[in-house]
C-alpha cells in the first residue's frame, strides 16, 4: 500500500534560522488512517506565523489547519479519534481547550494534553497533533 503525503516541505523552507534538512509533509493518509503533523499558529501557504502573542489565535489557526489538511486528505475533523496538545504554559490550557471545543464539538476524540519548555520557534505556544480514521462509522 502506498501511502499519500499531503503537503510535503523540506525543514530548511520552515526554519531558514535552523540548519535542517529534512524532509516532511503535513499530513500522511495511510489506508484510511490520516496522520497530521503539529499544527502551530502558522499560515500553511505563506509559512508566516500568525497570532504571535495571543494563544487563542494560534489555536484557532492550529485547528483551521487541521479542518483544511484533513479535507485535503479526503477526511473531516468528524474523523479525529486522538489529539495531543502541547502547550508553554499552563495557564493556556482553558483558551486553547475552549477553542478546541469549538472545532470538535460532538467529535469525542481522546486526547493528551503537555506542558512543555518550548516548541520549535519562540513565538508559537500551542501546537496541536491529531490522527484521524476516514473508514465506516463509529461503532
Amino acid at each position: 500500500m502506498k501511502h499519500t503525503r499531503i503537503r510535503p516541505f523540506n525543514a530548511r523552507d520552515t526554519y531558514p534560522e535552523q540548519n535542517l534538512d529534512n524532509d516532511l509533509c503535513q499530513a500522511v493518509r495511510a489506508g484510511d488512517t490520516i496522520y497530521l503533523r503539529g499544527q502551530i499558529g502558522q499560515d500553511l501557504d505563506t509559512r508566516e506565523s500568525v497570532g504571535i502573542g495571543d494563544v487563542e489565535a494560534q489555536a484557532e489557526r492550529a485547528m483551521a489547519n487541521i479542518a483544511m489538511l484533513l479535507d485535503e486528505a479526503g477526511g473531516e475533523l468528524a474523523d479525529i479519534v486522538k489529539v495531543v496538545v502541547y502547550l508553554t504554559d499552563v495557564r493556556y490550557r482553558e483558551p486553547v481547550y475552549r477553542v478546541m471545543g469549538r472545532w470538535l464539538k460532538g467529535v469525542f476524540p481522546v486526547s493528551t494534553g503537555l506542558v512543555v519548555t518550548a516548541l520549535a520557534r519562540p513565538e508559537w505556544v500551542v501546537e496541536i497533533d491529531a490522527t484521524a480514521v476516514v473508514s465506516g462509522a463509529a461503532e
